[in-house]
Order: C-alpha cells, then sequence, then structure tokens
C-alpha cells in the first residue's frame, strides 16, 4: 500500500538530498483516518482529534478504549505541488510515530506532529 501526499518544494529537495529524515502531518481528522486503522469497542460520533481517537464517550459517558494501529505502508509517494507533472519522489515507508518534530524539517516547536520515518529513496522523478 502506498501514501500519496504533496510537499513543498524546500522538504522535497531536503528529502532528495537525504538530509530530511521525517515528514511530519498535522495531527487532524484528514490524517488520523489516513494513518490508522481503528477497531471500536462502541461506535464512536466523530474523530475530531488524536484524542478522540484514542478514546470516545457514549452517550452515557463511560470511556470505551479504541484499538488503533497505523497503517503499514510500503512506500510514500511525495509529489512537489498538485501539477501531474510536478516533479515526485517515492521513499521506502520506515514507520509512523507521534512526537515533536525538528523545526529544521519543517514543523513549529511544540507541536506534536504525526512523524513519517523516511527510508531508502525509491525513486525521483
Amino acid at each position: 500500500m502506498t501514501l500519496h501526499k504533496t510537499i513543498k518544494k524546500k522538504w522535497f529537495d531536503m528529502i532528495v538530498s537525504g538530509e530530511k529524515k521525517h515528514e511530519y502531518l498535522e495531527i487532524k481528522p484528514y490524517w488520523i483516518n489516513r494513518l490508522l486503522w481503528h477497531e471500536f469497542h462502541e461506535e464512536v460520533k466523530c474523530i475530531a482529534s488524536l484524542e478522540d481517537a484514542i478514546y470516545s464517550l457514549d452517550e452515557s459517558d463511560s470511556i470505551y478504549k479504541m484499538d488503533s494501529v497505523f497503517r503499514n505502508f510500503d512506500d510514500v509517494t511525495c509529489r512537489n505541488g498538485y501539477n501531474p507533472k510536478s516533479p515526485l519522489v517515492i521513499w521506502e515507508h520506515k514507520g509512523i510515530s507521534i512526537g515533536e518534530g525538528n523545526p529544521e524539517w519543517g514543523a513549529e516547536q511544540g507541536v506534536e506532529y504525526f512523524i513519517l520515518h523516511i527510508g531508502k529513496i525509491i525513486s525521483v522523478s
């Protein structure tokens, strides 16, 4: 399975050169739903934050643990822009973690992100 995303030129160039070892994704509903498998003990009305992705409240306010694991991706495809002819880099996916990122690689200090660990560059076109 491949994860697809777009990326700014500065970060694209740093990944291609081997300087940047992680790519950061905001912890938002879009990425929560794309990166995690969800197996609920009870149905969740909405996933709006990372906290909701880990625990949810039902109508009686009891907390149910949600078993979530990161999806397994074979590789990550990043395009530098939205044009189909934009440069493309594909790298080996080495896992996902959650934590603070490196400001030199585009992370805002003190903010937690999903961190994509960049493996071997497979191709650049």
